[in-house]
């Protein structure tokens, strides 16, 4: 199973890092964290790096309905977003939520991360 769905677009990095964001909250994500990659690298080991960012994002309605279910889950979470410099354009990757469904021995959680999925694919699409 792969554990990510990715396409690349021809649009400016800082462009799409913004696109991103729009279209997750279009369906329902905000992005809780975001993580410099490119800078923490620069800061923390003097390495120059390409432009990487991690965005964690998260739906607060399926989240709370998940972490019912599983509380144990927020070790899974947030859905991590990737958006990073590839050949002069720039890919974009969401983390595909079916992994979790392997991990975690409920089936109550295949229809959260089934729903999860559409969404991120949705936005993904979008971009």
């Amino acid at each position: 199973m792969e554990y990510g769905f990715s396409k690349i677009v021809d649009q400016p990095f800082e462009e799409t890092v913004e696109k991103v964001t729009e279209e997750l909250k279009k369906v329902g994500f905000g992005v809780l964290t975001e993580i410099d990659v490119k800078d923490t690298m620069k800061k923390k080991l003097n390495v120059d790096f390409k432009k990487y960012k991690i965005l964690g994002a998260c739906n607060p309605p399926i989240a709370h309905k998940a972490l019912q279910i599983e509380e144990e889950l927020g070790l899974l979470l947030p859905c991590n977003v990737i958006i990073y410099e590839k050949d002069g354009k720039t890919a974009v990757s969401v983390f595909n939520p079916m992994i979790m469904s392997q991990l975690i021995d409920n089936k109550d959680m295949l229809a959260i991360a089934e729903e999860v999925k559409s969404k991120l694919l949705t936005a993904l699409e979008n971009v």
